[in-house]
């Protein structure tokens, strides 16, 4: 008989107190694939409030050329 296990809930990193800021490429390198592509929500564990904050971050990051538009 198979055991059925929920998975932890992931939380908010942001809400825990960590902080993304544009300046810091290896921290936003978590919140990438490795094709450049913003990671979605349900993979980061963010909340929609910080998940728009990574997003635009790594907006910021690309224009000034800290990370890559795609590999």
């Amino acid at each position: 008989m198979a055991e059925f296990f929920r998975k932890k809930k992931k939380i908010c990193q942001m809400c825990a107190g960590k902080s993304v800021d544009y300046k810091d490429p290896e921290i936003l390198r978590k919140y990438i694939n490795e094709k450049g592509k913003i990671l979605p929500r349900r993979v980061t564990g963010a909340c929609s409030k910080h998940q728009r904050h990574i997003a635009q971050q790594i907006k910021r990051a690309r224009m000034i050329a800290l990370l890559p538009f795609t590999k």
